[in-house]
């Protein structure tokens, strides 16, 4: 499924953050990983003043030898990979590379050469993402990683899943990376309570018609993930959850069930399919703490750049 990673690097330590998962996702599904490394010319463009050739050419030397070094290690583990640098906007080359090579897979890191920051992601991560036509994993930038590569392996796979087939993208991943990493899968569903009506209060028959709306979707819940657990072999749970709001619920289930891996499909449901996420999914890259990876199965979904970040250059190509 992941034939072809691409990992994008700005030689930052937190940027590194993305190493571990990438060899244990490389790994499981035998892939091949670039690394990307862009010379951004978006300072120089800011600061209105003339690129140095000089310098500019020791940054390149610079990247030319961080990507060779990081190419060795990454072999040593056994992957499989490739090395590129591009000059420009770090945005519109990345984007312009995943539209010319299509790899199955970016990983990024939530926050890099900028720093941590009250966002859930940095602003160039949310550019890629929001305009990225392929899945996408999101790595939480929390600190650097060792010099050494870590073994890293997956206890705990969240995969939530509403009924429909598309939602169901997510289940050969994570078949995958359970019998790569003998990790527990969470199937999970989530049964929204019906609307009531708002101005005025619900009657006693409204009440007792919701809950029995509720019980009903419960127990067909129950059912349709039994169904599901046969397709992932190995350690399988299933938790049907009654909610409102689903992507609060789904915080707290990833926080109370220590899932170490979150797995979701870029649309469910209540999705329109001329956005590039749902609603769920938007919430979990803005507020999530954990590594998400989104399976995008819309190759038709519009994405239009901010008016800001158009007047600014920082976006383009494909």
């Amino acid at each position: 499924m992941f034939n072809q990673i691409l990992l994008p690097l700005d030689r930052s330590a937190l940027a590194e953050c993305v190493l571990p998962h990438t060899i244990a996702i490389a790994h499981a599904f035998a892939s091949q990983v670039t690394l990307l490394s862009v010379l951004d010319t978006l300072r120089e463009a800011r600061g209105r003043r003339a690129t140095d050739p000089l310098n500019w050419q020791i940054r390149k030397v610079e990247a030319q030898t961080y990507l060779r070094e990081l190419d060795l290690r990454l072999q040593e583990v056994g992957l499989r990979t490739e090395t590129c640098i591009l000059e420009g906007f770090a945005t519109e080359q990345i984007l312009g590379f995943a539209d010319a090579h299509t790899p199955q897979l970016i990983i990024l890191s939530s926050h890099g050469q900028s720093g941590l920051s009250d966002w859930g992601v940095s602003s160039v991560v949310q550019k890629i993402v929001l305009r990225a036509h392929t899945s996408v994993m999101i790595v939480r930038a929390a600190q650097s990683v060792a010099s050494d590569v870590i073994d890293l392996r997956y206890q705990c796979i969240l995969a939530p899943v509403d009924g429909t087939q598309r939602a169901e993208t997510i289940l050969p991943v994570a078949a995958t990376l359970a019998r790569a990493h003998d990790a527990q899968v969470v199937l999970a569903h989530i049964v929204q309570k019906p609307a009531m009506p708002r101005r005025t209060l619900p009657s006693r028959e409204d009440v007792e018609l919701a809950e029995q709306l509720v019980a009903r979707n419960q127990i067909e819940a129950t059912q349709y993930l039994k169904q599901l657990q046969a397709q992932i072999a190995g350690k399988v749970e299933t938790r049907v959850l009654v909610s409102e709001h689903p992507a609060a619920t789904l915080h707290e289930l990833i926080e109370q069930e220590k899932i170490d891996l979150v797995l979701l499909s870029a649309h469910g449901r209540s999705d329109l399919t001329g956005a590039l996420y749902g609603d769920v999914v938007s919430n979990l890259i803005a507020y999530g703490t954990t590594p998400l990876i989104i399976i995008q199965d819309s190759q038709q979904a519009q994405t239009v750049p901010a008016p800001s970040a158009a007047a600014n250059g920082e976006l383009g190509g494909p």
